[in-house]
């Protein structure tokens, strides 16, 4: 017999209108919002209830630009404030293997999302930090929803929670989306993210390959001189000295000139 867990909220906190009192969710009703909200994640992780908390069982449904993969958004107020929120493909790495991959990095690299959820499975971190890491080696604009939790506890996992964030270098929050556990924090983080002042420096893995840094170094220093507006240009001279077959045609060509262009990200639905 399961003892239950003191940390758990109960039913009646769950239901409470507080818990909740500064989130409205807007379904499809965007318009224009005041943040733009990434979600990314290994499929299966729950990524969908995470999107449905915030927002609403209601969400637009399309293609991205050129593409044949779903893209679904919605729509959430806190604070007096309106978030889009951006649903990515479910990926297990950014590097670019599969379309799915390509959207998702392209969106977080050019799209500049105010902040971006990491949705991960608690049951099974292992198999979700080389996503994490990637993610935060582009931003680290970044929060860390470790959802399943209630799972994870069935099974007698526990997760040094603090250890965790101190490590990523991000906030890190359990959560259970299907109850709601979590939830509020997890706002409450996004908030503070999406409207911090300052964009804190990728993640940087340490570098073994001898020779690896001094040329990672002056691709970068190329890069910057040829496309001053390119964000994170140190990734993308990674990616080029791994034989990154799309970033090379992207600089070769110039296009990834007019894709670091800030630009503003019209939203596709309906207010």
């Amino acid at each position: 017999m399961n003892t239950p867990d003191p940390h758990a909220p109960g039913e009646a906190c769950l239901t409470c209108p507080s818990r909740f009192s500064q989130l409205r969710k807007l379904g499809l009703r965007v318009g224009e919002s005041d943040f733009v909200i990434a979600l990314a994640g290994n499929p299966n992780t729950g990524k969908t209830t995470v999107f449905n908390a915030l927002t609403g069982l209601r969400m637009h449904t399309g293609n991205w630009p050129g593409k044949t993969i779903s893209r679904a958004e919605g729509a959430f107020s806190y604070d007096d404030k309106r978030y889009k929120i951006v649903d990515l493909p479910g990926t297990y790495s950014l590097l670019s293997a599969s379309p799915d991959e390509e959207v998702a990095r392209s969106f977080l690299l050019f799209g500049r999302p105010d902040a971006t959820v990491m949705v991960a499975d608690a049951t099974c971190m292992e198999r979700n930090l080389n996503l994490i890491l990637q993610v935060l080696q582009i931003t680290r604009r970044a929060v860390l929803c470790l959802n399943l939790m209630d799972e994870a506890r069935a099974h007698g996992i526990e997760i040094d929670v603090r250890n965790l964030a101190r490590d990523l270098g991000v906030p890190v929050i359990p959560c259970s989306a299907r109850s709601g556990e979590g939830i509020p924090e997890l706002l409450k983080e996004i908030a503070i993210i999406a409207t911090r002042p300052d964009t804190p420096e990728p993640r940087r893995l340490p570098l073994e390959v001898p020779g690896l840094r001094g040329a990672l170094d002056r691709v970068e220093s190329e890069l910057r001189e040829a496309f001053p507006l390119l964000p994170q240009p140190r990734w993308v001279a990674l990616r080029l000295l791994e034989g990154d077959r799309e970033i090379m045609d992207a600089v070769r060509s110039g296009e990834i000139g007019a894709l670091a262009e800030p630009v503003a990200i019209p939203s596709t639905l309906s207010a």
